[in-house]
Protein backbone atom coordinates (compact mmCIF):
# COMPACT_ATOMS: atom_id res chain seq x y z
CA UNK A 1 0.00 0.00 0.00
CA UNK A 2 1.09 3.55 -0.87
CA UNK A 3 1.81 5.84 1.95
CA UNK A 4 0.74 9.63 1.61
CA UNK A 5 3.35 11.80 1.19
CA UNK A 6 2.91 15.56 2.26
CA UNK A 7 5.09 18.48 1.00
CA UNK A 8 7.27 19.16 3.91
CA UNK A 9 5.44 22.73 4.53
CA UNK A 10 2.74 20.65 5.60
CA UNK A 11 4.77 18.47 7.55
CA UNK A 12 6.04 21.60 9.69
CA UNK A 13 2.24 22.48 10.55
CA UNK A 14 1.52 19.14 11.55
CA UNK A 15 4.39 18.12 13.60
CA UNK A 16 3.45 21.86 15.28
CA UNK A 17 -0.02 20.42 16.15
CA UNK A 18 0.92 17.34 17.54
CA UNK A 19 2.91 19.74 19.70
CA UNK A 20 0.07 21.31 21.11
CA UNK A 21 1.04 24.66 19.95
CA UNK A 22 -1.38 27.37 20.20
CA UNK A 23 -0.33 30.12 18.85
CA UNK A 24 2.61 31.21 16.30
CA UNK A 25 3.79 34.50 16.10
CA UNK A 26 5.25 35.79 13.20
CA UNK A 27 5.92 37.32 10.28
CA UNK A 28 5.92 36.09 6.43
CA UNK A 29 8.85 36.38 3.19
CA UNK A 30 9.79 35.05 0.60
CA UNK A 31 11.91 31.60 2.02
CA UNK A 32 8.82 31.04 4.28
CA UNK A 33 6.21 31.42 2.15
CA UNK A 34 5.20 27.57 1.58
CA UNK A 35 5.29 27.30 4.89
CA UNK A 36 2.49 30.14 5.50
CA UNK A 37 0.73 28.78 2.35
CA UNK A 38 0.28 25.04 4.14
CA UNK A 39 -0.40 27.23 7.11
CA UNK A 40 -3.63 28.71 5.41
CA UNK A 41 -5.72 25.07 5.64
CA UNK A 42 -4.41 25.07 9.76
CA UNK A 43 -6.10 28.04 10.70
CA UNK A 44 -8.66 27.00 12.23
CA UNK A 45 -6.64 24.42 14.45
CA UNK A 46 -3.88 26.77 15.32
CA UNK A 47 -3.64 30.62 15.48
CA UNK A 48 -1.14 33.16 13.58
CA UNK A 49 -0.50 36.21 15.42
CA UNK A 50 0.20 38.80 12.74
CA UNK A 51 3.31 40.83 14.23
CA UNK A 52 4.28 44.30 13.14
CA UNK A 53 7.97 43.65 13.15
CA UNK A 54 10.28 40.42 13.80
CA UNK A 55 11.74 41.07 16.32
CA UNK A 56 8.03 41.61 17.65
CA UNK A 57 7.23 38.44 17.16
CA UNK A 58 10.03 36.71 19.38
CA UNK A 59 9.31 39.19 21.94
CA UNK A 60 5.44 37.98 21.93
CA UNK A 61 6.53 34.33 22.04
CA UNK A 62 8.97 35.55 24.89
CA UNK A 63 6.06 36.65 27.00
CA UNK A 64 3.70 33.55 25.87
CA UNK A 65 5.97 31.31 27.24
CA UNK A 66 6.37 33.02 30.66
CA UNK A 67 3.10 33.60 31.10
CA UNK A 68 2.06 29.94 29.97
CA UNK A 69 5.10 28.24 30.67
CA UNK A 70 4.24 26.42 27.83
CA UNK A 71 7.05 26.87 24.58
CA UNK A 72 6.82 30.22 22.76
CA UNK A 73 6.84 29.68 18.83
CA UNK A 74 7.69 32.04 15.85
CA UNK A 75 8.11 31.93 11.99
CA UNK A 76 10.28 34.55 10.57
CA UNK A 77 12.10 34.10 6.40
CA UNK A 78 15.38 34.40 5.73
CA UNK A 79 17.80 37.07 5.98
CA UNK A 80 16.73 40.30 7.79
CA UNK A 81 13.84 38.30 9.05
CA UNK A 82 15.90 36.02 10.89
CA UNK A 83 18.74 38.45 11.86
CA UNK A 84 15.77 40.54 13.49
CA UNK A 85 15.41 37.61 15.94
CA UNK A 86 18.80 37.88 17.22
CA UNK A 87 17.85 40.43 20.21
CA UNK A 88 15.39 37.63 21.75
CA UNK A 89 17.16 34.79 20.94
CA UNK A 90 19.99 36.57 22.94
CA UNK A 91 17.20 37.84 25.62
CA UNK A 92 15.45 34.23 26.12
CA UNK A 93 18.67 32.56 26.21
CA UNK A 94 19.81 34.81 28.79
CA UNK A 95 17.03 34.63 30.94
CA UNK A 96 15.79 30.97 30.24
CA UNK A 97 13.05 31.89 28.22
CA UNK A 98 11.63 28.41 26.28
CA UNK A 99 10.96 28.90 22.47
CA UNK A 100 11.31 27.36 18.82
CA UNK A 101 11.79 29.88 16.17
CA UNK A 102 11.40 28.56 12.49
CA UNK A 103 13.12 30.55 9.74
CA UNK A 104 12.90 30.38 5.93
CA UNK A 105 15.65 29.83 3.84
CA UNK A 106 17.10 30.41 0.32
CA UNK A 107 17.29 26.91 -1.67
CA UNK A 108 19.86 24.57 -0.89
CA UNK A 109 21.46 25.06 -3.85
CA UNK A 110 22.09 28.51 -3.15
CA UNK A 111 23.52 28.31 0.27
CA UNK A 112 27.06 30.11 0.73
CA UNK A 113 26.38 32.33 -2.65
CA UNK A 114 24.78 35.32 -1.33
CA UNK A 115 21.53 34.75 -2.90
CA UNK A 116 18.71 37.51 -2.25
CA UNK A 117 17.91 37.57 1.26
CA UNK A 118 20.47 34.97 2.32
CA UNK A 119 22.40 35.30 5.86
CA UNK A 120 23.93 32.60 7.69
CA UNK A 121 21.79 32.24 10.04
CA UNK A 122 23.01 29.46 11.80
CA UNK A 123 26.28 30.38 12.99
CA UNK A 124 24.91 34.34 13.58
CA UNK A 125 22.75 32.31 16.34
CA UNK A 126 25.26 29.79 17.93
CA UNK A 127 26.29 31.84 20.58
CA UNK A 128 22.38 32.94 21.52
CA UNK A 129 20.63 29.13 21.08
CA UNK A 130 20.77 26.67 23.39
CA UNK A 131 20.56 24.48 20.23
CA UNK A 132 19.84 25.00 16.06
CA UNK A 133 19.80 23.37 13.38
CA UNK A 134 19.95 23.40 9.06
CA UNK A 135 17.34 20.89 7.08
CA UNK A 136 18.10 20.56 4.33
CA UNK A 137 16.04 17.47 2.85
CA UNK A 138 12.13 17.38 3.85
CA UNK A 139 12.07 13.61 5.94
CA UNK A 140 13.93 15.37 8.19
CA UNK A 141 11.81 18.37 9.18
CA UNK A 142 9.44 16.48 11.90
CA UNK A 143 12.38 15.05 13.60
CA UNK A 144 14.27 18.36 14.00
CA UNK A 145 11.10 19.98 15.25
CA UNK A 146 10.47 17.24 17.71
CA UNK A 147 14.02 17.47 19.05
CA UNK A 148 13.58 21.41 19.59
CA UNK A 149 10.68 20.84 21.38
CA UNK A 150 12.36 18.30 23.62
CA UNK A 151 15.43 20.99 23.84
CA UNK A 152 13.57 23.95 24.62
CA UNK A 153 11.78 22.90 27.34
CA UNK A 154 13.63 19.83 29.45
CA UNK A 155 16.32 20.62 32.14
CA UNK A 156 17.48 24.55 32.03
CA UNK A 157 14.86 26.30 29.03
CA UNK A 158 16.37 28.09 26.18
CA UNK A 159 15.57 29.18 23.12
CA UNK A 160 16.01 26.71 20.01
CA UNK A 161 16.30 27.97 15.84
CA UNK A 162 15.07 25.90 13.34
CA UNK A 163 15.87 26.87 9.48
CA UNK A 164 14.46 25.23 6.92
CA UNK A 165 15.37 25.45 3.17
CA UNK A 166 12.61 26.71 0.55
CA UNK A 167 13.36 23.68 -1.53
CA UNK A 168 12.92 21.03 1.69
CA UNK A 169 9.64 23.07 2.37
CA UNK A 170 8.50 22.38 -1.91
CA UNK A 171 9.60 18.38 -1.16
CA UNK A 172 7.02 15.91 -0.53
CA UNK A 173 7.89 13.14 2.07
CA UNK A 174 6.29 10.79 4.37
CA UNK A 175 5.16 12.19 7.67
CA UNK A 176 5.12 10.08 10.63
CA UNK A 177 5.03 11.42 14.36
CA UNK A 178 6.23 9.73 17.41
CA UNK A 179 6.22 11.21 20.73
CA UNK A 180 9.96 12.45 21.88
CA UNK A 181 11.04 11.05 25.52
CA UNK A 182 14.66 11.35 25.26
CA UNK A 183 17.78 12.66 22.64
CA UNK A 184 20.86 10.34 22.72
CA UNK A 185 23.70 12.04 24.95
CA UNK A 186 21.24 14.80 26.30
CA UNK A 187 20.96 14.58 30.00
CA UNK A 188 19.10 17.61 30.94
CA UNK A 189 18.24 16.47 34.71
CA UNK A 190 21.36 16.16 36.61
CA UNK A 191 21.40 12.95 39.21
CA UNK A 192 20.63 15.11 43.02
CA UNK A 193 23.46 13.48 44.98
CA UNK A 194 21.46 12.85 48.48
CA UNK A 195 24.67 12.74 50.49
CA UNK A 196 25.36 16.73 49.52
CA UNK A 197 21.57 17.30 50.35
CA UNK A 198 22.43 16.25 53.64
CA UNK A 199 25.45 18.25 53.94
CA UNK A 200 23.51 21.46 53.37
CA UNK A 201 21.19 20.11 55.96
CA UNK A 202 22.70 19.93 58.25
CA UNK A 203 24.87 23.55 57.54
CA UNK A 204 21.19 24.76 57.60
CA UNK A 205 20.18 23.73 61.12
CA UNK A 206 23.40 24.99 62.58
CA UNK A 207 22.97 27.93 61.31
CA UNK A 208 22.03 31.65 62.58
CA UNK A 209 21.85 33.75 60.43
CA UNK A 210 20.69 32.14 57.09
CA UNK A 211 19.65 34.18 54.02
CA UNK A 212 17.73 32.67 51.19
CA UNK A 213 18.62 34.06 47.60
CA UNK A 214 15.75 32.66 45.33
CA UNK A 215 15.62 32.97 41.40
CA UNK A 216 14.20 32.48 38.23
CA UNK A 217 14.73 28.96 38.61
CA UNK A 218 11.82 27.68 41.39
CA UNK A 219 9.51 29.54 38.97
CA UNK A 220 10.73 27.48 35.88
CA UNK A 221 10.65 24.14 37.68
CA UNK A 222 6.95 25.17 39.05
CA UNK A 223 8.57 24.85 42.54
CA UNK A 224 6.60 27.85 44.56
CA UNK A 225 4.54 24.93 46.86
CA UNK A 226 7.80 23.20 47.78
CA UNK A 227 9.88 26.32 48.04
CA UNK A 228 7.38 28.11 50.32
CA UNK A 229 6.94 24.61 52.42
CA UNK A 230 11.42 24.73 52.80
CA UNK A 231 11.20 28.78 53.56
CA UNK A 232 8.50 28.02 56.28
CA UNK A 233 9.92 25.28 57.99
CA UNK A 234 13.31 26.73 58.14
CA UNK A 235 11.59 30.24 59.48
CA UNK A 236 14.45 31.56 57.09
CA UNK A 237 14.18 35.18 55.47
CA UNK A 238 14.16 35.54 51.74
CA UNK A 239 15.46 38.07 49.38
CA UNK A 240 14.38 37.56 45.06
CA UNK A 241 16.50 38.60 42.34
CA UNK A 242 14.52 40.41 39.65
CA UNK A 243 13.42 37.77 37.68
CA UNK A 244 12.49 35.51 40.84
CA UNK A 245 9.84 37.67 41.95
CA UNK A 246 6.79 35.88 42.21
CA UNK A 247 8.21 32.46 43.25
CA UNK A 248 7.13 33.76 47.29
CA UNK A 249 3.86 36.17 47.70
CA UNK A 250 5.40 39.75 48.49
CA UNK A 251 3.52 39.81 51.30
CA UNK A 252 4.89 36.90 52.96
CA UNK A 253 6.21 37.27 56.28
CA UNK A 254 9.79 35.81 55.65
CA UNK A 255 9.67 37.65 52.63
CA UNK A 256 12.21 40.87 52.62
CA UNK A 257 12.32 42.39 49.48
CA UNK A 258 14.80 42.35 46.12
CA UNK A 259 18.75 41.77 45.69
CA UNK A 260 20.56 43.62 43.20
CA UNK A 261 21.48 47.16 41.98
CA UNK A 262 18.27 48.48 42.58
CA UNK A 263 16.97 46.22 45.27
CA UNK A 264 16.26 47.00 48.91
CA UNK A 265 18.66 48.09 51.12
CA UNK A 266 18.06 45.32 54.32
CA UNK A 267 18.79 42.28 51.92
CA UNK A 268 21.75 44.03 50.29
CA UNK A 269 23.39 44.80 52.95
CA UNK A 270 22.85 41.71 55.34
CA UNK A 271 23.83 39.48 52.62
CA UNK A 272 27.44 40.30 53.74
CA UNK A 273 26.66 39.25 57.48
CA UNK A 274 24.86 35.93 56.72
CA UNK A 275 26.24 32.70 58.04
CA UNK A 276 24.94 30.73 55.19
CA UNK A 277 23.48 31.68 52.43
CA UNK A 278 21.14 29.36 50.25
CA UNK A 279 21.03 29.98 46.54
CA UNK A 280 17.98 28.49 44.78
CA UNK A 281 17.78 28.73 41.12
CA UNK A 282 19.54 31.46 40.56
CA UNK A 283 23.10 32.39 38.48
CA UNK A 284 25.00 35.11 40.73
CA UNK A 285 24.46 37.99 37.78
CA UNK A 286 27.01 40.84 38.58
CA UNK A 287 23.63 43.30 39.27
CA UNK A 288 23.23 40.90 41.99
CA UNK A 289 26.29 40.66 43.34
CA UNK A 290 28.36 43.81 42.88
CA UNK A 291 32.05 43.58 43.52
CA UNK A 292 32.51 39.75 43.77
CA UNK A 293 35.71 40.59 45.85
CA UNK A 294 33.77 41.54 48.61
CA UNK A 295 30.49 39.11 48.19
CA UNK A 296 29.60 37.21 51.33
CA UNK A 297 33.08 36.48 51.93
CA UNK A 298 31.89 35.20 55.56
CA UNK A 299 29.36 32.39 54.62
CA UNK A 300 28.86 29.83 53.99
CA UNK A 301 27.49 28.81 50.11
CA UNK A 302 24.95 26.68 49.08
CA UNK A 303 23.46 26.31 45.73
CA UNK A 304 21.03 24.15 44.09
CA UNK A 305 21.27 24.89 40.34
CA UNK A 306 19.89 22.62 37.19
CA UNK A 307 22.71 24.20 35.23
CA UNK A 308 26.06 22.89 35.82
CA UNK A 309 27.87 25.51 34.10
CA UNK A 310 26.40 27.83 36.60
CA UNK A 311 28.14 26.18 39.88
CA UNK A 312 31.45 28.34 41.14
CA UNK A 313 30.90 30.43 37.40
CA UNK A 314 30.79 33.58 39.35
CA UNK A 315 30.43 33.06 43.30
CA UNK A 316 32.44 29.61 44.63
CA UNK A 317 29.95 27.51 46.86
CA UNK A 318 30.56 25.24 49.33
CA UNK A 319 28.37 22.99 48.59
CA UNK A 320 26.76 22.88 44.95
CA UNK A 321 23.43 20.65 44.77
CA UNK A 322 22.85 20.14 40.80
CA UNK A 323 19.45 18.93 40.04
CA UNK A 324 15.66 20.29 39.11
CA UNK A 325 14.92 22.15 42.56
CA UNK A 326 11.90 20.85 42.66
CA UNK A 327 12.95 17.72 43.58
CA UNK A 328 15.89 19.12 45.37
CA UNK A 329 13.61 21.11 47.79
CA UNK A 330 11.60 17.83 48.68
CA UNK A 331 15.05 16.29 49.86
CA UNK A 332 15.77 18.91 51.64
CA UNK A 333 12.59 19.46 53.77
CA UNK A 334 12.63 16.24 54.80
CA UNK A 335 16.66 16.68 56.38
CA UNK A 336 15.80 20.15 58.18
CA UNK A 337 14.85 21.29 60.94
CA UNK A 338 11.74 23.50 62.04
CA UNK A 339 13.05 26.63 63.07
CA UNK A 340 12.49 30.66 63.32
CA UNK A 341 15.41 33.36 63.00
CA UNK A 342 13.79 36.34 65.68
CA UNK A 343 17.19 37.86 66.35
CA UNK A 344 18.27 37.67 62.87
CA UNK A 345 14.80 38.78 61.37
CA UNK A 346 14.81 41.78 63.04
CA UNK A 347 18.02 43.02 61.67
CA UNK A 348 16.05 42.88 58.77
CA UNK A 349 12.65 45.16 59.87
CA UNK A 350 15.41 47.45 61.35
CA UNK A 351 17.15 48.13 57.96
CA UNK A 352 13.43 48.07 56.22
CA UNK A 353 12.59 51.45 58.23
CA UNK A 354 15.22 52.88 57.46
CA UNK A 355 14.83 52.62 53.85
CA UNK A 356 11.17 53.26 54.14
CA UNK A 357 11.84 56.34 55.95
CA UNK A 358 14.27 57.80 53.44
CA UNK A 359 13.05 56.00 50.26
CA UNK A 360 9.87 54.76 49.76
CA UNK A 361 7.57 56.81 51.63
CA UNK A 362 9.19 59.64 49.34
CA UNK A 363 8.13 57.45 46.37
CA UNK A 364 5.06 56.30 47.34
CA UNK A 365 3.91 59.57 49.03
CA UNK A 366 5.81 62.48 47.94
CA UNK A 367 5.58 66.00 48.81
CA UNK A 368 7.31 67.61 45.74
CA UNK A 369 4.59 68.57 42.98
CA UNK A 370 6.21 66.74 40.11
CA UNK A 371 4.46 62.86 40.15
CA UNK A 372 6.89 59.91 40.87
CA UNK A 373 6.79 56.17 39.33
CA UNK A 374 6.19 54.90 42.83
CA UNK A 375 3.24 56.53 43.34
CA UNK A 376 1.78 55.71 40.24
CA UNK A 377 2.34 51.63 41.05
CA UNK A 378 0.65 52.45 44.40
CA UNK A 379 -2.83 53.54 42.88
CA UNK A 380 -2.15 50.50 40.31
CA UNK A 381 -2.08 48.19 43.55
CA UNK A 382 -5.35 49.33 44.95
CA UNK A 383 -7.12 48.13 41.72
CA UNK A 384 -5.20 45.94 39.73
CA UNK A 385 -6.70 42.09 39.83
CA UNK A 386 -5.29 39.69 41.94
CA UNK A 387 -3.50 37.34 39.35
CA UNK A 388 -2.72 40.54 37.13
CA UNK A 389 0.70 40.06 34.96
CA UNK A 390 2.86 42.47 35.08
CA UNK A 391 5.37 42.99 32.12
CA UNK A 392 8.36 46.07 31.94
CA UNK A 393 10.26 47.25 29.71
CA UNK A 394 13.60 48.21 30.54
CA UNK A 395 14.83 51.54 32.84
CA UNK A 396 14.12 53.63 35.86
CA UNK A 397 10.33 52.23 35.57
CA UNK A 398 11.05 48.48 35.37
CA UNK A 399 13.42 48.89 38.63
CA UNK A 400 10.34 51.07 40.43
CA UNK A 401 7.72 48.86 39.44
CA UNK A 402 9.67 45.74 40.66
CA UNK A 403 10.09 47.42 43.98
CA UNK A 404 6.88 48.10 44.72
CA UNK A 405 4.18 45.56 42.82
CA UNK A 406 2.47 43.03 44.77
CA UNK A 407 3.32 39.95 43.60
CA UNK A 408 0.60 37.72 44.69
CA UNK A 409 0.27 34.96 42.10
CA UNK A 410 2.49 32.64 40.67
CA UNK A 411 3.79 33.54 37.09
CA UNK A 412 3.44 37.18 37.54
CA UNK A 413 6.50 39.26 36.06
CA UNK A 414 7.72 39.44 32.61
CA UNK A 415 10.75 41.43 32.27
CA UNK A 416 14.00 41.31 30.32
CA UNK A 417 16.62 40.70 33.09
CA UNK A 418 20.07 39.48 32.16
CA UNK A 419 20.14 41.37 28.71
CA UNK A 420 17.79 44.48 29.55
CA UNK A 421 16.52 44.63 26.22
CA UNK A 422 14.13 47.98 25.62
CA UNK A 423 11.24 47.46 23.19
CA UNK A 424 10.34 44.11 25.09
CA UNK A 425 7.25 44.94 27.25
CA UNK A 426 4.58 45.83 24.59
CA UNK A 427 5.09 42.92 22.31
CA UNK A 428 5.73 40.81 25.42
CA UNK A 429 2.25 41.75 27.24
CA UNK A 430 0.68 40.74 24.01
CA UNK A 431 1.84 37.13 23.81
CA UNK A 432 1.07 37.34 27.94
CA UNK A 433 -2.37 38.22 27.29
CA UNK A 434 -2.76 35.60 24.65
CA UNK A 435 -1.33 32.88 26.80
CA UNK A 436 -3.25 33.75 30.23
CA UNK A 437 -6.28 35.24 28.73
CA UNK A 438 -8.18 34.85 31.88
CA UNK A 439 -5.55 37.26 33.43
CA UNK A 440 -5.47 41.21 33.58
CA UNK A 441 -1.76 41.91 31.67
CA UNK A 442 -0.50 45.45 32.90
CA UNK A 443 2.68 46.75 30.23
CA UNK A 444 4.43 49.07 32.64
CA UNK A 445 6.79 51.23 29.67
CA UNK A 446 9.04 53.95 29.85
CA UNK A 447 8.74 56.63 26.79
CA UNK A 448 12.10 55.93 25.25
CA UNK A 449 11.41 51.74 25.31
CA UNK A 450 7.96 51.91 24.05
CA UNK A 451 8.66 53.96 20.76
CA UNK A 452 11.47 50.40 19.81
CA UNK A 453 8.39 48.35 19.06
CA UNK A 454 5.64 51.20 19.06
CA UNK A 455 4.45 49.36 15.67
CA UNK A 456 3.19 46.88 17.76
CA UNK A 457 0.03 49.04 18.63
CA UNK A 458 -0.80 47.40 15.02
CA UNK A 459 -1.37 44.06 16.59
CA UNK A 460 -3.50 44.89 19.49
CA UNK A 461 -5.76 46.46 17.16
CA UNK A 462 -5.87 43.91 14.79
CA UNK A 463 -6.64 41.41 17.39
CA UNK A 464 -8.62 42.95 19.97
CA UNK A 465 -5.61 42.36 22.60
CA UNK A 466 -7.65 44.20 25.75
CA UNK A 467 -3.77 44.88 27.44
CA UNK A 468 -3.29 47.58 29.73
CA UNK A 469 -0.42 50.27 29.01
CA UNK A 470 0.84 52.40 31.08
CA UNK A 471 3.27 54.82 29.78
CA UNK A 472 5.53 56.60 32.37
CA UNK A 473 6.64 60.07 30.60
CA UNK A 474 9.57 61.96 31.56
CA UNK A 475 10.69 62.82 28.75
CA UNK A 476 14.21 61.66 29.08
CA UNK A 477 16.65 57.92 28.89
CA UNK A 478 15.92 58.17 32.14
CA UNK A 479 18.07 55.59 33.65
CA UNK A 480 20.94 56.72 31.42
CA UNK A 481 20.03 60.41 32.75
CA UNK A 482 20.74 59.24 36.23
CA UNK A 483 24.04 57.51 35.72
CA UNK A 484 24.91 60.99 33.66
CA UNK A 485 23.47 63.04 36.95
CA UNK A 486 25.30 60.97 39.64
CA UNK A 487 28.12 60.28 37.82
CA UNK A 488 28.87 62.45 34.70
CA UNK A 489 28.56 65.37 36.45
CA UNK A 490 25.15 65.74 35.04
CA UNK A 491 26.28 66.06 31.46
CA UNK A 492 22.92 64.85 29.65
CA UNK A 493 24.12 63.77 26.20
CA UNK A 494 21.67 62.34 24.02
CA UNK A 495 19.17 61.45 26.76
CA UNK A 496 16.57 64.08 26.55
CA UNK A 497 13.78 62.92 24.09
CA UNK A 498 11.64 64.81 22.24
CA UNK A 499 8.61 62.56 22.01
CA UNK A 500 5.28 61.97 19.66
CA UNK A 501 1.50 62.77 20.96
CA UNK A 502 0.91 59.50 22.44
CA UNK A 503 -2.63 59.96 23.04
CA UNK A 504 -3.14 60.82 19.08
CA UNK A 505 -0.89 57.67 18.21
CA UNK A 506 -2.70 55.70 20.81
CA UNK A 507 -6.24 56.74 19.10
CA UNK A 508 -5.04 56.11 15.68
CA UNK A 509 -4.82 52.81 16.78
CA UNK A 510 -8.31 53.01 17.77
CA UNK A 511 -6.64 52.24 21.70
CA UNK A 512 -8.33 54.75 24.06
CA UNK A 513 -5.85 57.11 25.94
CA UNK A 514 -5.79 59.25 28.47
CA UNK A 515 -2.88 61.85 29.37
CA UNK A 516 -2.72 62.45 33.79
CA UNK A 517 0.05 65.56 34.49
CA UNK A 518 -1.63 66.73 38.04
CA UNK A 519 -1.88 64.53 40.82
CA UNK A 520 -5.30 65.13 41.53
CA UNK A 521 -6.47 63.10 38.17
CA UNK A 522 -3.88 60.01 39.23
CA UNK A 523 -6.30 57.68 41.08
CA UNK A 524 -9.17 58.09 39.13
CA UNK A 525 -7.47 57.95 35.98
CA UNK A 526 -5.44 54.54 36.78
CA UNK A 527 -8.84 52.93 37.84
CA UNK A 528 -10.20 53.61 34.44
CA UNK A 529 -7.38 52.31 32.95
CA UNK A 530 -7.28 49.23 34.54
CA UNK A 531 -11.24 48.70 34.37
CA UNK A 532 -11.34 49.71 31.02
CA UNK A 533 -12.42 46.09 29.22
CA UNK A 534 -10.42 46.89 25.89
CA UNK A 535 -6.94 47.89 25.40
CA UNK A 536 -6.08 51.38 27.11
CA UNK A 537 -3.27 53.51 27.13
CA UNK A 538 -2.74 55.80 29.98
CA UNK A 539 0.28 58.18 29.81
CA UNK A 540 1.24 59.94 32.86
CA UNK A 541 3.94 63.09 33.26
CA UNK A 542 5.83 62.24 35.97
CA UNK A 543 9.02 63.89 37.68
CA UNK A 544 11.81 64.50 34.56
CA UNK A 545 14.84 64.17 36.91
CA UNK A 546 13.54 61.69 39.80
CA UNK A 547 16.43 59.08 40.54
CA UNK A 548 15.42 55.53 41.31
CA UNK A 549 16.98 54.85 45.39
CA UNK A 550 18.66 52.77 46.46
CA UNK A 551 21.62 52.13 44.40
CA UNK A 552 24.83 50.13 44.32
CA UNK A 553 27.41 52.07 42.28
CA UNK A 554 28.88 49.78 39.49
CA UNK A 555 32.05 48.26 40.76
CA UNK A 556 30.62 48.72 44.62
CA UNK A 557 30.21 45.82 46.81
CA UNK A 558 26.27 44.81 47.50
CA UNK A 559 26.79 46.43 51.61
CA UNK A 560 28.06 49.69 50.04
CA UNK A 561 24.27 50.45 48.66
CA UNK A 562 23.13 54.27 48.88
CA UNK A 563 19.77 55.43 49.97
CA UNK A 564 20.38 58.88 48.47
Amino acid sequence: MERKLFYGSEIVIKTLLYEEVEYIFGYPGGAIMPIYDSLHDYLNSISHILMRHEQGSIHAAQGYARATGKIGVCFTTSGPGATNLITGLADALTDSTPLVCITGQVSSHLLGTDAFQETNIIDISIPVTKWNIQVLKAKDICESIQKGFFIAKKGRPGPVLIDITKDAQFEKTVFHYTHRKYIKNFHPYPCIENKRIIEAANLINLSEKPLILVGQGVILSEAEKEFKEFVEKTGIPVASTLLGLGALNSNHHLYVGMLGMHGNYAPNILTNQCDILIAIGMRFDDRVTGDINKYAKQAKIIHLEIDYSEINKNILCHIPILGDCKISLKKLIFYVNKSIHKKWIKQFIHLKEKEKTIVIQRDLNPKKEGMTMGEVIKWINKYKQKNAILVTDVGQHQMIASRYFNFTFKKSQITSGGLGTMGFALPASIGAKLGAKNRQVLCIVGDGGIQMTIQEMGTILENNIPVKIILLNNNFLGMVRQWQQLFFDKRYSCTKLVNPDFIKLANAYNIKAKKVSKRKELEESVKKALNHEKAFLLEVIIEKEDNVFPMIPAGAAVDEIRLT
